[in-house]
């Protein structure tokens, strides 16, 4: 197809009045920079004198008219010549449009026919591929939450097993209690705790949470045992007692049955360790601050009735003895390690021992020194307020000065020393002793 290669019709129209010498200015009308209001301007000024009033406008005008007019009269005779290229050139477009569809159509054909034949071996395969992988997903998600309440069940029954070992309820022998059992159950439990903390996506105990059964086992399992072991942690701590010193109550205790004391306290002390240390070092404070409390106490009350001294401060020995034995036990404890990550990043199991950390929260060095500073610091004010009220009780204090002063002495050194069958810490009691005496003997004085 050969394109039009005639003139535009304005350059035709150009050449011809070119030739035949028309009178307009064609070339003015083609500037790019052509303005109708200047043109319209310069034919009012060429026609009129700038000192006539009014102007002449319809020269002007008749002289635009009549070149519009001229204008159209070649525009049809050049129009009119070139009729016949300009069809022959509509007419070859046309041609060459028609063997163009035609060409596309075949193309289009084709490819409709190729996209058929790959929807149905490709696409329609596909789309059947993907509900497959959507349903092996869905699948493979169920097994996946049927594993871990399997594995959360499974440790379900193994708690409940282990119970029975603590509490005396399972094996032959149904009254005996296995406190040894007790790490295994804070073992199991923290297994579960940990399995029902994977909840983030993709994690093993995701949808854990949603599941009726694991409610019901942490409702009905898992919160009672744990508090059944948490309590019973705490009552083996509360009722630890080592001492050597014998009292009218009974003899001092076997060697067995301290060895038995020790097994069932670090049992305790593990427990609580790995259930939470924050809950093992709140016990063990507890349990000192119940021997102070009972001892001011139990003092408080021997120095009102002097008759009964000794053998309280026989007791506040017998209760220091048994910080000692505490402390020493701590300190030959190493904290657990578990299986599960969270119970391994609290800044408690970076220590050595049990006892570092308990050491910290007091902020002391040693648990008898801060036994009888706390005792002392207590005491101090009663006596007072004991030789303030005056009456038989004071005078009989100030009397027996010297004896409320040696008994008070050797109450600290008996008290620190290390019941049978444990090794102590080395120290030096004196100073207790000088704070102890202080705290009685101060207020007599004045």
């Amino acid at each position: 197809m050969q394109p039009f290669r005639g003139t535009s019709v304005v350059q035709e129209f150009v050449m011809t009045e070119s030739e035949g010498q028309s009178y307009i200015d064609y070339d003015a009308f083609l500037e790019p920079d052509f303005s109708p209001t200047s043109f319209a301007n310069s034919l009012v000024i060429a026609t009129n004198n700038p000192s006539d009033t009014p102007i002449d406008l319809s020269t002007p005008l008749s002289r635009v008219l009549f070149d519009i007019q001229e204008i159209d009269t070649h525009i049809h005779t050049l129009t009119t010549k070139s009729a016949i290229p300009l069809l022959t050139h509509t007419r070859d477009q046309a041609d060459a449009g028609q063997r163009i569809v035609a060409e596309v159509e075949a193309q289009v054909a084709s490819l409709a026919d190729g996209y058929q034949r790959l929807q149905k071996d490709v696409i329609q395969r596909y789309e059947e591929a993907d509900e497959v992988r959507i349903a092996v997903e869905r699948l493979w998600e169920t097994v996946r939450i049927g594993r871990s309440v399997a594995r959360c069940l499974t440790l379900g029954r193994q708690l409940e097993a282990q119970m029975a070992e603590v509490v005396g309820g399972g094996g032959g022998d149904a009254t005996k209690e296995d406190h040894r059992a007790m790490t295994r159950v804070s073992d199991t439990l923290l297994a579960i705790r940990h399995l029902l903390s994977l909840s983030g996506p993709g994690e093993e105990g995701e949808h854990l949470s949603k599941i009726n059964l694991i409610t019901y086992l942490q409702n009905s399992v898992l919160t009672p045992s744990e508090t059944s072991l948490r309590n019973r942690a705490q009552q083996m701590i509360r009722e630890f007692s080592m001492s050597s010193l014998a009292l009218s109550s009974g003899a001092p205790a076997t060697y067995a049955q301290s060895e038995e004391t020790k097994s069932r306290t670090t049992s305790a002390l593990l427990t609580l360790q790995l259930l939470n240390p924050r809950l093992l070092i709140a016990a063990l404070q507890a349990y000192l601050r119940t021997s102070l409390t009972s001892s001011l106490a139990s003092i408080t009350r021997a120095l009102d009735n002097l008759a009964t001294l000794d053998r309280t401060l026989l007791e506040v020995s017998a209760r220091c003895q048994n910080i000692v034995a505490l402390e020493s036990l701590l300190d030959t404890i190493k904290p657990p390690k578990t299986a599960a990550p969270e119970s391994n990043d609290n800044s408690e199991e970076q220590a050595g021992n049990l006892l570092e950390p308990l050491l910290a929260a007091l902020d002391t060095s040693s648990l008898p020194s801060f036994f009888w500073r706390s005792l002392a610091e207590g005491l101090g004010p009663r006596v007072a307020a004991l030789i303030a009220k005056g009456g038989v009780s004071a005078r009989a204090l100030k009397t027996h000065k010297e004896r409320v002063k040696d008994s008070m002495r050797e109450c600290v050194l008996r008290g620190s020393q290390s019941p049978g069958g444990i090794k102590g810490r080395a120290g030096a009691w004196e100073r207790e002793a000088a704070v102890m005496v202080g705290s009685v003997i101060g207020s007599l004085g004045r």
